[in-house]
């Protein structure tokens, strides 16, 4: 068994489980400690049973409720130096003993789970995303992108699953009220990831074996879930090989936990 669920995704908060029949993780814990339960309960899982939490990076809508949640449930957090390090805040609530630090690029394992980080170019300390493996069944968690790489295609590949972001359009994004500076961060090399370039990741990975993906991190004033979707399955349209039946595609809520996804 693998099993994956988005929790809360979009721009005001993020936070996913990932459970197999031994082990139960987070990754990121990006709004309030309240909510998490909140959203475990609604699943029927207990706080107290997750093994862990993997952070991705150090912004507030992937970290709000990290440091509290933690402490009230004794869990450790698993986070990479640099990232630790810039979010004192948070790093200050947690039990020295739950502190986990991993190099991104080294393997390390959560009970039957296989974690590797990979970097992801974003305008945070060292940010990342993961890929996780129980047995031979691999799913990857990629969001917050500011643009797709062959180095991360590369770790995406051979995914089961994905949970990509598809953070904006950029014609909404081009006539929303964000000042240009705000416009120029989301869709500049270190910002976020739009909704044709997750289109043609998606496109990419086909080859590899992908069954099932899950857009998310949508913004909620850029983007429209019904966009994310539509760019995306143009994409895919266009792309001669792929067949609306083997492929599952989904999008994510900011608020209400998505369906349990078996891989």
């Amino acid at each position: 068994m693998l099993n994956f669920c988005s929790l809360y995704s979009g721009s005001s908060g993020n936070s996913l489980l990932v459970e197999t029949e031994n082990t139960k993780i987070l990754v990121d814990a990006g709004v309030s400690s309240k909510k998490i339960e909140n959203g475990l309960f609604d699943i029927n899982i207990d706080p107290s049973s997750l093994d862990g939490i993997l952070v991705t990076h150090e912004h507030i809508d992937h970290v709000q409720g990290l440091g509290t949640f933690s402490k009230k449930f004794d869990i450790p957090v698993f986070v990479n130096q640099e990232t630790l390090d810039a979010m004192p805040k948070q790093k200050d609530k947690i039990d020295c003993k739950n502190v986990k630090t991993f190099e991104i690029s080294d393997k390390f394992s959560i009970g039957d789970l296989q974690i590797k980080p990979f970097s992801i170019p974003h305008d945070a300390a060292n940010p990342c995303g993961f890929s996780i493996w129980k047995d031979n069944k691999k799913i990857s968690i990629a969001t917050d992108i500011g643009h797709m790489t062959p180095q991360i295609l590369k770790q995406l590949e051979e995914s089961l699953f994905i949970m990509l972001e598809a953070n904006y359009d950029p014609e909404v994004l081009r006539c929303s009220s964000y000042p240009f500076n705000l416009k120029y961060r989301i869709s500049g090399p270190n910002g976020h990831l739009s909704n044709e370039m997750a289109g043609k990741t998606v496109s990419h990975l086909l080859d590899s074996g992908l069954k099932q993906v899950m857009l998310g991190h949508l913004s909620k004033e850029n983007n429209f879930p019904e966009l994310a979707y539509q760019t995306v399955m143009n994409e895919l349209i266009n792309n001669n090989s792929f067949d609306k039946n083997s492929l599952q595609l989904n999008v994510a809520s900011r608020d209400i936990h998505s369906k349990l996804i078996n891989v």
